[in-house]
């Protein structure tokens, strides 16, 4: 069975995602992650990804074609906990568990995510890595083009303060990520706007989806609503 949650950056994807599945006995995927690692390979090889808008201008070509090599060669990878869960990333064999959460990488993310060839060599993990095990996959483009015959589709969103205001407290509890709330909010809004009208999967809720603002819900709210989704349609 494959349950796919989509959304915005700081709408609480991950984490509800991980608990609905140690609840339910699901895997879990993190979508995510694996477009964080190939930013950080090109961040560590030196690019400057701040600066550019898009990697299909021809002045970028160069950086482009190194990094869709990294998605199409360099294996994304995860070490899972005792409940299944992902508790580390790796790509290539090193470990970017806490690399990929750093500003650095926050701000030029969706760069690296906009670029279609990108987007397929990493669609391709994701199919084969879903659809080993019920899954739950979350992102932007699950339920629209990564699986879009998943049984269970969620669009999780919430009002940009709201977001900027509990990435701030899980940037702050694990100690990596930027903390200055206003400056995170005005990321969340640029990355919406950039999310939602990129040509290549632009973040948006799958026309069977059901969306769930949690601007005013408690996390067990959440995932109650959702763990019933997926018992009703099992």
């Amino acid at each position: 069975m494959i349950v796919a949650i989509d959304g915005p950056s700081g709408s609480g994807k991950s984490t509800v995602a991980k608990e609905v599945s140690k609840r339910l006995g699901f895997s879990t995927l993190d979508t995510g992650a694996m477009y964080r690692a190939v930013t950080y390979r090109g961040l560590q090889q030196g690019f400057d990804l701040e600066n550019i808008s898009n990697l299909e201008d021809p002045e970028c070509a160069d950086m482009k074609s190194w990094l869709v090599n990294v998605a199409n060669n360099e294996q994304i990878s995860f070490e899972f906990d005792e409940f299944g869960q992902p508790a580390k990333v790796f790509i290539g064999g090193q470990d970017v568990t806490t690399q990929i959460r750093t500003k650095e990488v926050d701000r030029t993310v969706s760069v690296v995510s906009a670029c279609a060839d990108i987007r397929t060599a990493l669609v391709a993990q994701q199919r084969i890595m879903g659809a080993k095990q019920d899954t739950i996959l979350e992102g932007r483009d699950i339920g629209t083009v990564v699986f879009p015959n998943a049984e269970v589709k969620v669009f999780l969103t919430a009002s940009p303060e709201a977001r900027a205001h509990r990435r701030v407290l899980q940037n702050a509890e694990r100690g990596v990520g930027d903390t200055d709330e206003k400056a995170t909010l005005e990321l969340m809004k640029f990355r919406d706007k950039f999310d939602s009208t990129r040509e290549t999967a632009p973040l948006t809720a799958a026309e069977d989806a059901t969306t769930i603002d949690t601007t005013n819900m408690t996390f067990e709210e959440v995932v109650a609503k959702i763990s019933k989704m997926i018992e009703e349609k099992r």
